[in-house]
């Protein structure tokens, strides 16, 4: 009986542990700016190119509100191409500890839009989202902000069937509160 006590207090102290090590989201406030390196299988001759990305993490009473630059450089002549800007602004409100959902999330079976929830564990803010096309397919993409001692770090991957279509890996320097 005292070897059940002594383990399930184990296995309480673990688990709150591992719940204490998720930062909170305040941890990813602030202007990051940066670049990544982008591989697509979608263009030969735009299999891999460079970005420059910035981040914008807004905490609020109930979530939080993100916001991602990102200047692309994947169309036009491959030795001069044209660059693009692609901004997206995201608001998220609590749903349980750790874990928001996108305001006025649409039903991505309706094709109106992509569904996106988003969680921390450790130090990794994960963003992800989830159309269905018109056809029945489906696109993923997964966003996976990591913090570290010298910035954060950049991890995207975005899946049209679950075949990877594109790959973004960076790194980001915090430059404002």
């Amino acid at each position: 009986m005292l070897i059940r006590v002594v383990w399930a207090f184990a296995v309480m102290l673990a688990s709150t542990a591992a719940l204490a090590a998720d930062l909170p989201i305040s941890a990813f406030s602030g202007k990051w700016e940066g670049s990544a390196v982008s591989e697509s299988n979608i263009s030969v001759n735009f299999a891999l190119t460079s970005r420059d990305i910035g981040v914008e993490v807004r905490p609020d009473a109930d979530g939080f509100t993100i916001t991602w630059n990102t200047v692309q450089r994947q169309k036009g002549d491959p030795d001069n191409p044209k660059e693009v800007l692609k901004s997206t602004t995201m608001r998220f409100a609590a749903l349980r500890r750790g874990v928001w959902q996108q305001v006025d999330n649409p039903d991505p079976l309706t094709g109106d839009g992509a569904f996106a929830w988003a969680y921390i564990k450790g130090k990794v803010l994960t963003i992800s989202s989830l159309q269905i096309y018109e056809d029945g397919r489906h696109e993923v993409q997964i966003y996976r902000r990591v913090l570290s001692g010298t910035g954060m770090a950049l991890e995207f991957v975005r899946s049209v069937e679950g075949e990877p279509v594109r790959r973004a890996a960076g790194r980001l320097i915090k430059v404002a509160k």
